[in-house]
């Protein structure tokens, strides 16, 4: 059973390479200039389960692996994202569902599968896209070398902008704020700006957070 929620949940997903993290650290730094605490979390998470799914995510493949995952999940929503909305705080987390429904399918689990072993999580109140060119994101993941299997493959940063343009039509299908914001030409400073720009004053009124997806297609 999910808590009422006074607090605001953000997650920021995207194409390996697009900047996450970068715009994750700077989002806090902006809004602690304008006096806005915020926390910052991530999935994996940094539990045990978590340590051992990110050690463990090039070689658990498959059904195995999205089981991992979702478990994570359920571990972190138990542990620290209901918390953080109960008591009206702003929770910001580097990759969530969105990176699920994409990453997964790329290691060939079917779609209707992931949403249902998601089904039960807690959604965000803003979903952040990022997006930019598959040829710089290319250029970008050669520049710092490959860190994942999936990126073995040269086809994947297109692969990858497509599906987390169908993950980020099944969110908004959700019911779920989505934010869906080209970094190409931008850099994480204004990024971090225009995220800002749509989080709300906190704590909120306390609002039911239960938004259960309901499994189809794109």
């Amino acid at each position: 059973m999910t808590p009422e929620r006074t607090g605001w949940f953000v997650t920021v997903d995207g194409p390996g390479g697009v900047g996450k993290s970068t715009t994750v650290a700077a989002l806090q730094r902006h809004l602690a200039d304008a006096g806005v605490p915020a926390q910052l979390t991530a999935e994996p998470s940094t539990s045990d389960l978590g340590k051992f799914t990110r050690e463990n995510a090039n070689h658990v493949h498959g059904l195995a692996l999205a089981c991992l995952v979702a478990a994570n999940r359920y571990e972190h929503i138990d542990t620290e994202i209901n918390r953080a909305l109960r008591e009206g705080d702003l929770l910001i987390c580097d990759r969530y569902v969105a990176s699920t429904l994409v990453l997964q399918q790329l290691d060939g689990v079917p779609l209707d599968f992931l949403l249902d072993i998601n089904r039960h999580a807690v959604m965000p109140d803003l979903a952040v896209i990022l997006t930019a060119s598959p040829g710089l994101i290319a250029e970008r993941l050669a520049g710092r070398g490959v860190t994942h299997r999936f990126h073995l493959d040269p086809s994947t940063p297109s692969r990858e902008v497509d599906l987390y343009g169908d993950a980020a039509a099944l969110l908004a299908n959700w019911g779920v704020r989505v934010l869906a914001l080209d970094s190409s030409q931008a850099t994480p400073s204004e990024v971090a700006s225009r995220i800002a720009d749509e989080i709300p004053p906190l704590p909120l009124p306390s609002v039911s957070s239960a938004i259960t997806p309901t499994p189809q297609e794109p």
